[in-house]
């Protein structure tokens, strides 16, 4: 049978490097095929050549049903039937669901809206993907999930032949996880093509019929999930071997750093109590609703409690906003990097040095030159931050690069407790082994550090005990050497 969509011998230079080299990739209706790499290795590339936004260089080629549309741009692509959802899902939040599912039969053009028609098509898509979504709600007001389905009925109603989807699982839990992989069976069952775009590799092996891996720019493999394993997937990808073994306690604990007792926030967690010792990395893990994000904000200043107690090495605290936190030797990296850790558009050395102006400011409030380019560099130095200058934009790092800036913005501060809410969301495999080295190295230097992960994996491989939290309050306690994953999940389930 003929692919629905192939790209032979595309290849891509961006100045002296080479993104693309030589790639053949086959998309066959009805198929959910995976792409994989690490960043960098031209995922994002290939993606815009596919879709139109890039052309690829002499000697490669594009076609869909077999017809050569190497020199199609977006517009036609989309004619033809190839639709992306991008991390972004680029809706319009003060738009209706309704509005945002049939917009792309009215864009650039001047007329009459039809608002019956466009309802009509709305939930039609809806009706077709077998969901129930209120078509007049607005698409800010709804959570992440429901947002990706409004982008899926979109890709519908625009008659999608082939849906590529990046990365759209990285802010999900894994329930809803659940839900949108059958959803993209459901696609494909249909006899739409998808390409799936994700670091998670378990995701990969459970819902993919082919995957094609990447690695510097090449294709190293294409071949089905059958008997592969996710470290077999991973060494494809790196070609290293990468192997967690779940930590035990140490023999003599350290002291106690932080103590929560009792606390509760009305609507959002309950009854809270639990300690974190100088040196260990604490898991925190439950599904999203759970009351995770919420508690971390309290600790940090910026979700005050109703009720409760909190020690800071055996000092009362009650923080009233995040500069307490932060005085008390509190720091907290966000789960949204993107929209609470970073201002993307300022320099690298501006994100890392923003917490700490203060003491670099010398008698007039101004930062002498020399010390803000001492400070940068100790900090892109001390982590390890891949960056060509310090005032390169933060948004042109990769994932990874991007977390290790927040990481060393907050280590800038000399914290005695460092909260990380989902530190590794959005980062490919290679990369977070990096990120998990900080962590070890940061709790060796007697950092306490609170991990706060829906990934039960990643605290149980990263952390000697695990907390988990259900329905606002904690629900169990786990010693990650002596427990399964199994088990924990059970316990966050319920």
């Amino acid at each position: 049978m003929q692919p629905l969509v192939e790209l032979r011998g595309i290849a891509r230079r961006y100045g002296g490097v080479r993104a693309l080299d030589g790639i053949d990739l086959d998309l066959r209706a009805g198929e959910i095929h995976a792409l994989v790499g690490e960043n960098g290795c031209g995922k994002s590339t290939l993606i815009k050549i596919l879709t139109g936004a890039e052309r690829p260089e002499a000697g490669g080629a594009v076609t869909i049903d077999g017809q050569d549309v190497t020199a199609a741009g977006p517009a036609e692509r989309r004619r033809l039937g190839i639709q992306v959802i991008y991390q972004d899902l680029s809706l319009f939040p003060n738009l209706s669901v309704a509005e945002n599912i049939a917009i792309g039969r009215h864009l650039g053009r001047i007329h009459r809206v039809d608002r019956r028609a466009m309802r009509q098509a709305a939930a039609a898509a809806r009706d077709r993907l077998g969901i129930a979504l209120d078509l007049d709600r607005d698409v800010g007001a709804l959570a992440i999930a429901e947002r990706q389905l409004v982008a899926i009925c979109r890709a519908l109603a625009e008659e999608a032949r082939l849906v590529v989807m990046d990365e759209p699982t990285a802010s999900l839990t894994r329930t809803e996880v659940d839900a949108l992989l059958a959803r993209m069976r459901e696609l494909a069952v249909r006899g739409i093509a998808v390409l799936f775009v994700s670091h998670r590799l378990d995701e990969v092996l459970e819902v993919a019929d082919r995957i094609t891996v990447l690695r510097d720019g090449r294709r190293v493999a294409t071949l089905p999930p059958d008997g592969l394993t996710e470290a077999e997937l991973t060494r494809l990808m790196t070609g290293q071997a990468f192997r967690y073994d779940p930590p035990s306690a140490p023999a003599v604990e350290g002291p106690v750093v932080l103590e929560v007792e009792g606390l509760s926030r009305t609507g959002q967690y309950r009854d809270v109590s639990f300690r974190l010792h100088a040196g260990e990395v604490l898991g925190l893990t439950g599904l999203l609703g759970a009351g995770r994000t919420e508690l971390a904000l309290s600790l940090f200043g910026m979700n005050r409690p109703d009720a409760g107690t909190i020690r800071v090495c055996g000092h009362p605290f009650a923080p009233s906003d995040c500069r307490a936190a932060i005085a008390a030797g509190i720091a907290y990296v966000p789960e949204d990097r993107l929209s609470r850790g970073l201002a993307l558009e300022q320099p690298v050395a501006d994100n890392l040095l923003a917490t700490i102006l203060p003491r670099l400011a010398g008698r007039l409030g101004l930062v002498p030159p020399a010390r803000r380019a001492a400070a940068a560099r100790d900090g892109i130095e001390r982590l390890s931050i891949k960056v060509a200058r310090p005032e390169q934009a933060a948004r042109t790092l990769s994932g990874g690069n991007q977390q290790r800036v927040v990481l060393a913005k907050w280590m800038a501060t000399r914290p005695r407790v460092l909260i990380l809410d989902s530190p590794t969301v959005g980062v490919d495999i290679g990369a977070r082994d990096g990120i998990y080295a900080v962590v070890r190295d940061l709790a060796r230097a007697g950092v306490a550090i609170l991990m706060i992960s829906d990934e039960i994996e990643e605290v149980r491989n990263h952390a000697a005990r695990v907390l988990v939290m259900r329905a606002g309050r904690l629900a169990g306690e786990f010693a990650s050497a002596r427990s399964s994953v199994a088990e924990i999940r059970a316990a966050v389930d319920g």
